[in-house]
């Protein structure tokens, strides 16, 4: 009798079909050496595990933090700055290990840091950022509202208040992640005065500011999202992010989330790896009528598939990294690619679950977890539709949104 395959096992194979990765020079591919085998020895191990409990890995953010891998493409003092291409490549290595460690990274390294030096001063830079690039500061993204998701550009709820020297904050967010354990929240809020968004860092133990753990979900678990109460929350006016190029308005968070909509998309191209991987493993390994399941034809088009959906996925995320290390990047770019590597991630979750058939449904067998976390990728920066409305006025030139 021929022993069932090795639950979570993943083929010695490349699926990097075409090959991008040679576009990286031979330091930074390195790099991603060894960032994989210090995902494989330090997380894997635990992924599954920490993901059913809904628990943190806390104690590997010292680890994670000295591969010097977090806020690549910022030009910060003493630092290397490299380019987008590499800092893609970091996200789709790790996503292929666990896409809920994906999300930490994406939220502090992306969005929270993104926030501070895209429309934060060269002071507030200098203040924030070496100490997050250092993971010393963990860095949470407050825009999201209990009532407002899509539509947050224009029924921002949170507001502002200015006394003197300080601002006072009121309202709520809702699915930030990090938020629990954070030293640093930025928060979107809308100034009363003038109508105009503003973003705010408050900094862990302010007072009138609550985290509190959002439990139950079925996707993303290890990820610590919070619901975000604030309550007479008193920032410092040096806590207001702003520059010469910040215009007090919605296009200054834009600005944030135009930079990592491509990141998803590489978060979803290594999440489409992982279970590409250990479903072309199951096909070998698993006998079902005489002879393993890889040979026959049904199977071999699902593997096919799952493969096409990847390498075209890839293309468009490297594609996106170029443009934007070339400043030529556009919107609608970055929208296309979050919006059609989620869909194709979606399909490859399922057809990998198809493959190994009940065992799919298994924890232990390494399909699951990808599975659900694809919901909520497909749903996170962005809706698809939301993303596709992007695509559509850029090709008509007429808003849809509403």
């Amino acid at each position: 009798m021929t022993p069932d395959p090795v639950p979570g096992a993943r083929a010695d194979l490349d699926a990097d079909l075409f090959n991008y990765r040679s576009l990286l020079d031979d330091d930074e591919r390195a790099l991603l050496d060894r960032l994989r085998s210090w995902l494989e020895t330090n997380l894997a191990p635990r992924a599954d595990e920490q993901w059913a409990k809904a628990q943190f890995p806390h104690d590997l953010i010292a680890g994670f933090g000295a591969l010097n891998v977090v806020g690549l493409p910022y030009e910060l003092p003493g630092t290397p700055t490299e380019g987008r291409l590499l800092s893609g490549f970091v996200s789709l290595e790790i996503s292929r290990i666990d896409a809920s460690f994906s999300s930490f990274y994406g939220v502090h390294s992306g969005l929270a840091m993104g926030s501070i030096y895209y429309c934060g001063s060269d002071e507030q830079r200098e203040r924030w950022l070496p100490a997050m690039r250092r993971l010393e500061k963990i860095g949470a993204f407050g825009l999201t509202e209990p009532h407002g998701g899509s539509d947050v550009a224009g029924g921002l709820e949170t507001t502002a208040r200015r006394e003197g020297d300080q601002w006072l904050l009121d309202g709520a967010k809702r699915w930030i992640g990090n938020g629990t354990f954070a030293d640093v929240v930025v928060i979107w809020a809308r100034d009363i005065e003038d109508d105009s968004v503003k973003g705010f860092v408050v900094e862990k133990g302010t007072p009138g500011f609550t985290a509190t753990k959002m439990e139950n979900k079925l996707a993303l678990r290890t990820v610590q999202n919070a619901d975000l109460l604030l309550e007479g929350v008193r920032v410092p006016e040096a806590n207001r992010l702003h520059n010469d190029h910040t215009s007090g308005t919605f296009s200054d968070t834009n600005a944030v989330l135009r930079h990592t909509r491509g990141g998803v998309a590489w978060s979803s191209v290594g999440a489409m790896m992982a279970v590409y991987e250990i479903a072309a493993q199951y096909a070998k390994d698993r006998v079902q009528f005489g002879r393993p399941i890889g040979g026959f034809q049904l199977v071999q088009d699902l593997l096919a598939r799952m493969l096409g959906n990847i390498t075209a996925s890839l293309g468009m995320a490297v594609r996106v990294a170029q443009l934007q290390d070339q400043g030529i990047f556009r919107d609608e770019q970055g929208a296309l690619a979050k919006s059609f590597a989620t869909s194709r991630l979606r399909e490859t979750v399922s057809w990998a679950r198809e493959l190994l058939g009940g065992n799919g449904i298994l924890l232990e067998y390494g399909i699951a977890r990808f599975f659900n976390d694809a919901e909520a990728l497909y749903s996170f920066e962005g809706t698809r539709e939301i993303n596709t409305l992007i695509v559509g006025r850029s090709i008509t030139g007429l808003g849809a949104f509403t």
